[in-house]
């Protein structure tokens, strides 16, 4: 069985002498069911005992600490704890020849002294002298500092026990490790159940009132793991121990509280399959296979008692087929197929119908908007509407398990968040918290399987966010925290909805956050900031530190939600398909435009930042209009669509028909024509404005080499380019200490080249 490495601290005990000669790099292949995975031991010295990190580079993971080792007499022994692995060798000249152990697997293992080097060209990295420098040009008698708006809130991510009897959070500890911690509510009595070390804790959550999950990858590799573990910290097992894999949940399973659903690529990395799990051994059912990995399955469907009811799979990379068994049937049968981009989901089944085929769906399949309908999926007909909108897909609805599954909300997103009460105790709690915090919007982060408590979010645009628990009989709001009571709302930028027009007649709709001297009517430096993905994925109003920072230091910042953006139909998702960098840039120039116009930005200090996507629209916006930007950074962005249509995960290979058909199809000479002319590696005779690179070296999206070959043309054409990589980092930064030192060197670039 293939297994996955984990991070600790590697202690020793030994002399001096001994350990001068076991430091350095150590590279050997495990084979692994005949997959040969490299492991790469750094050892060193630090006050005579020993500390060593790990590295698979198979699953794109540096630098991982483990937890203890002895050296004695040329024998090496390394134990990393938490995954039950122990390495045991014998050193002889520059060999150690050992057996490594993991799981009742006992497989040989030889080390040799080799020399490691880091991800990517490192020569090109800029110093740290020479990031330190562009921080320090932030100089000013501002009120906040780059911390105040990006360190991680004291606690944070509340959630209810599903019997209410325990609260668990994220509480931050000095060196930035944020711990889960569960209270008990009735005494105040608080344990750390999960203790964060180096490896990020990227999610966790309830599965009932003795266990908990939480998910974990590897230096930001996206091969996430689940694991479960007593809320006393007890009983910690990896549920998903297999190397190279990424898991995810599918089915909480109230009904079943031992068990859950999940899927991953276990059995073979381009699709993904359902397996249920019990939570305390680890134990696993597979529960279907995906026998056509050519058409993978790309989603299942359970009712809440676990059965798999229906499943959509590609076809030939474009359409969806979805297969639904019905009720009392022993076969799943094709019920449609459709366009990838069209929309037929099932929200949840109607617990509360007798038919057993009844279902809320969200479909456009008759319209252009998203709607929410009562379905009947044996007689394939619509019984009734529930919810729709107009100019806005509507996609939120909410059951109540307590009162017989009947409807709470329904809603949508629009400029801001739109909620409709229906059910009778649901208007009465909304009511309530209307009056409590009016002006503001709030949300219904977790409840109790009673329903009697509620977590409710109240948050603005100038407001980063308060927990309250809600007691639903005394219609009580009880303050738990002020996530970031650092950050006054008074001295917060409001963030304002805009809508306008495109060159070619869409109505675009976006948002400008607005600094104090925007408002009194200066113009301002502008920082445009294209959103990711980037289909179906939108802006929202709300807090964004990112756009209050830029508006303490005077700049506003426009975000525009360009065709391709999610939640405006499918007519304005389709008429961003092949105009990537083409029409899609053309309507974030339009929104510069209409800022400009409405005397709130100075047309010659524009600067655009964006991450993924958007970073590929910084450099495709130097390279498109290089006289509208004096300065651009550019965030694990592509720079070449050709190397990443190359080097896409193996679980998006399946998708690489639809990506053609967002993108640009490669195989044809006309498209690919066109994505030369918009991938901006080949353009780079044209970038006039200085650019700062940011990367994460363990990307598994935006490989390293991206951001290497636009860093190095540019320099050879004397652009100033700084550099900064991360290399305990993936597709984003996700540890505090490196957010914010990017925040702070970006803060130094725009200070040093918008004025």
């Amino acid at each position: 069985m293939k297994q996955i490495f984990y991070s600790i601290v590697f202690v020793v005990l030994g002399m001096s002498n001994t350990i001068a000669q076991i430091k350095g790099d150590w590279k050997g292949t495990l084979d692994v069911q005949g997959t040969a995975i490299e492991i790469i031991f750094h050892i060193a010295e630090e006050n005579s005992v020993l500390q060593a990190t790990m590295d698979v580079p198979l699953q794109g993971a540096v630098g991982i600490p483990v937890s203890s080792a002895t050296y004695e007499e040329n024998a090496l022994s390394l134990k990393i704890d938490q995954a039950g692995i122990q390495y045991k060798g014998t050193l002889e000249g520059e060999t150690v020849t050992g057996t490594y152990s993991q799981g009742g697997m006992d497989l040989p293992l030889v080390l040799k002294k080799t020399v490691v080097t880091k991800p990517g060209d490192t020569t090109l990295v800029s110093t740290k002298q020479q990031l330190a420098d562009l921080i320090s040009l932030d100089k000013g008698n501002f009120k906040y500092r780059v911390e105040d708006y990006f360190a991680k809130p004291k606690t944070s991510g509340f959630q209810l026990s599903p019997n209410g009897k325990y609260i668990s959070y994220r509480e931050k500890d000095d060196k930035n490790k944020r711990h889960v911690m569960v209270k008990e509510v009735a005494t105040g009595k608080v344990v750390r159940a999960i203790e964060e070390k180096e490896e990020l804790i990227r999610g966790m959550g309830w599965i009932n009132d003795e266990r908990l999950v939480y998910v974990m990858d590897q230096g930001g590799n996206e091969n996430y793991h689940l694991y479960a573990i007593n809320i006393d910290g007890g009983k910690n097992i990896d549920l998903t121990p297999f190397e190279g894999v990424q898991a995810s949940i599918l089915n909480m399973l109230k009904e079943q509280k031992d068990f859950i659903i999940i899927q991953m690529n276990k059995d073979n990395k381009q699709v993904f399959e359902p397996y249920k799990v019990n939570i305390h051994t680890g134990a696993m059912e597979k529960l279907f296979t995906n026998e056509d990995p050519e058409n993978a399955i790309v989603g299942y469907e359970f009712d809440k008692d676990g059965n798999l009811r229906g499943y959509a799979k590609m076809l030939n990379g474009i359409n969806t087929q979805f297969f639904y068994k019905p009720s009392g049937t022993a076969d799943f049968t094709l019920f449609h197929t459709t366009k990838w981009d069209d929309t037929f989901s099932i929200v949840s089944f109607n617990y509360a119908s007798q038919n057993k085929d009844e279902a809320y769906v969200l479909t456009n399949l008759d319209s252009d908007k998203s709607r929410i309908v009562l379905y009947d999926l044996k007689n394939k007909k619509v019984l009734k509407e529930i919810y729709s909108n107009d100019e806005y897909d509507a996609n939120l609805i909410a059951l109540s398990r307590k009162r017989n599954w009947e409807i709470d909300f329904v809603g949508y997103e629009g400029e801001k968040v739109v909620i409709k009460p229906i059910s009778d105790t649901f208007k009465k709690i909304y009511t309530n918290l209307d009056k409590q915090f009016k002006g503001y919007e709030f949300s219904i982060a977790g409840k109790t399987d009673n329903e009697d408590q509620l977590l409710v979010v109240v948050q603005s645009d100038k407001l980063y966010g308060r927990y309250y628990h809600y007691d639903t009989k005394s219609g009580k709001a009880t303050l738990l925290v002020d996530l970031m009571p650092q950050l006054k709302e008074q001295d917060m930028a409001e963030m304002r909805p805009i809508t306008f027009k495109s060159r070619d007649g869409l109505t675009l709709h976006g948002y400008i956050t607005l600094p104090k001297a925007a408002l009194d009517g200066k113009k301002v430096p502008l920082i445009v900031n294209p959103h990711g993905g980037p289909q179906g994925i939108r802006d929202s109003w709300g807090f964004n530190p990112e756009t209050q920072l830029f508006a303490s230091r005077g700049y506003a910042t426009l975000q525009v939600n360009f065709r391709v953006s999610g939640g405006y139909g499918k007519d304005f998702l389709r008429a961003g398909f092949k105009e990537i960098g083409r029409k899609a840039m053309d309507d974030v120039e339009d929104g510069i435009q209409y800022v400009i116009d409405q005397g709130w930005a100075d047309k010659s200090n524009i600067a655009i930042y964006g991450a993924s996507h958007g970073g590929y629209a910084v450099l495709r916006g130097l390279t498109k209009t290089p006289d509208l930007y004096k300065a651009g950074v550019d965030y694990v962005g592509v720079s070449n669509i050709f190397t990443l249509m190359s080097s896409i995960p193996e679980y998006w290979k399946p998708y690489k028909e639809m990506l053609y058909e967002i993108w640009y199809d490669l195989d044809k000479e006309d498209e690919a024509a066109i994505a030369k002319e918009v991938s901006p590696l080949f353009h780079i005779d044209k970038i006039k404005a200085p650019l700062f690179v940011v990367q994460g070296a363990n990307d598994p999206r935006v490989k390293i080499a991206e951001a290497d070959q636009i860093v190095k043309a540019l320099r050879e054409k004397d652009v100033d380019v700084p550099y900064m990589v991360k290399y305990d980092e993936g597709h984003g930064f996700g540890k505090e200490e490196n957010q914010i030192e990017f925040y702070k060197a970006m803060i130094g670039f725009f200070t040093k080249h918008l004025k």
